[in-house]
């Protein structure tokens, strides 16, 4: 088993990606709302000119992002990330996402 967590800065794809993974037979997220360290910073953007030329690079005008969390079998993993890949597009490009996937060691409740 693996733990997909993933923050979703395009937050107007989640709809689209969670019907992608449905599609797919992928189910069982956890959504929260979040915030990053950078853009809470950049409320008080004055207070800290070094972040200055961060405004071009980070849409402050979005509240939030949306952090998914995932248990998956270790086949789904693959299948997720393309998936996550067509929705959300490259995700070197900045404000788009962050995914990363650790290996679970025991788990309870998990319906597979």
């Amino acid at each position: 088993m693996q733990l997909l967590l993933m923050v979703l800065n395009k937050v107007e794809k989640l709809d689209d990606l969670l019907e992608a993974l449905m599609a797919k037979g992928i189910c069982g997220a956890t959504i929260l709302s979040s915030t990053g360290m950078v853009r809470e910073l950049g409320k008080r953007i004055e207070d800290y000119p070094i972040f200055g030329t961060l405004r071009y690079l980070i849409d402050f005008e979005r509240k939030e992002s949306k952090t998914i969390f995932m248990v998956l079998k270790d086949e789904q993993v693959d299948t997720v990330r393309k998936i996550v890949r067509e929705v959300v597009g490259d995700l070197s490009q900045p404000d788009t996402a962050i995914l990363f996937i650790l290996p679970i060691l025991s788990a309870e409740g998990v319906g597979f």
